[in-house]
């Protein structure tokens, strides 16, 4: 034979061949829309760093979830940018602030609506770690007291379940915190109330445009005692296997794009939903790109959502969803 029997091409000669043996494929029902809720009235204040998403006020809020449900996504995380920052970040835990009040809002006016509440302090902390600071007088560093973190993400959580969320979602990376917020929840009646753990949280710089939209930087030191060292994949197991074992009910990789062989690896080892996150540098590259003529947006972010489906993600927690939805819809 001068010439391979195999063509593997006649599998892939006709739009309709190619459609019928996709293996693949992202919907709307996959995606999770991030959204930033503030005070004030009449606000919808783009954030430099990521056209195209905005910090919200209780009534622009309303217009973006009535967008949101036409468009057919089905849920929603939401990050709140408090009226009030102390050392111990009290804001995240008062029943009056904004998150709360959104959450609460969200599920009168869109009961089907799935409210995920991002749990964690650092939005709320003068400081901008998501944990309790206590200074070691001898060496003068600041150190991040683990379990006392702990209560005060219990009261967050609680807080966020009576306003209404339908799941917690810790973002903190404390050890323990899933026991401690799962023992929290049941025993303040919330025990239908599900967590998705931010389980494989890397310290990474492609959160920078996330902290301009939180406001939520550091104001010293970085977060790597607490998030995962980049470089690191063994570790990431035993971060979700502790997850696991504590009662959490969806695993999370983030960022998404450069760590989608650690996703592949959620999926192959646990037999819970795995949730990417298209985190916001990765929204805000394409976004720059696609304005200077550079790459074609609704090509790239198609392809970049696939690519995370096929590593295995359940779930994508993306800033593209409401674009991604309506292109979706000009393709069905």
């Amino acid at each position: 034979m001068t010439f391979p029997i195999t063509r593997n091409r006649r599998l892939r000669r006709s739009a309709s061949l190619r459609s019928m043996l996709r293996e693949h494929a992202v919907r709307v029902e996959d995606f999770i829309y991030p959204i930033f809720v503030t005070h004030g009235e009449g606000v919808r204040e783009q954030i430099p760093s990521m056209p195209g998403v905005y910090h919200l006020s209780m009534d622009q809020l309303k217009l973006e979830i009535e967008e949101v449900v036409s468009l057919g996504i089905k849920s929603v995380l939401i990050f709140g940018v408090p009226s009030y920052k102390d050392a111990v970040g009290s804001s995240a835990y008062d029943d009056q602030e904004i998150v709360q009040q959104a959450i609460a809002a969200i599920k009168q006016w869109a009961p089907q609506l799935v409210v995920i509440a991002d749990t964690c302090l650092c939005q709320f902390t003068d400081h901008g770690h998501c944990g309790v600071i206590h200074m070691n007088e001898s060496t003068g560093v600041a150190d991040i007291n683990n379990d006392e973190s702990l209560q005060l993400l219990v009261k967050t959580a609680v807080s966020q379940a009576k306003a209404g969320a339908d799941i917690i979602a810790p973002s903190n990376m404390m050890d323990g915190y899933v026991a401690a917020i799962r023992q929290g929840l049941d025993e303040a009646g919330f025990s239908d109330i599900a967590i998705m753990a931010y389980s494989v949280k890397y310290a990474s710089a492609f959160y920078g445009p996330f902290r301009d939209a939180a406001h939520s930087a550091p104001q010293f030191g970085d977060r790597k005692t607490y998030q995962m060292d980049p470089a690191n994949a063994i570790e990431a197991l035993r971060e979700a296997e502790s997850d696991v074992e504590e009662g959490a009910d969806f695993l999370m990789v983030k960022p998404a794009l450069a760590y989608l062989d650690i996703v592949r690896t959620l999926v192959d080892q646990f037999d819970l939903p795995v949730v990417a996150y298209n985190v916001s540098a990765e929204y805000s590259m394409v976004k720059a790109a696609a304005a200077n003529g550079w790459v074609d947006e609704k090509a790239i972010v198609l392809e970049t959502l696939l690519g995370m489906k096929r590593a295995g993600a359940q779930l994508i927690i993306t800033y593209h969803a409401k674009d991604a939805a309506r292109w979706l819809k000009e393709e069905a």
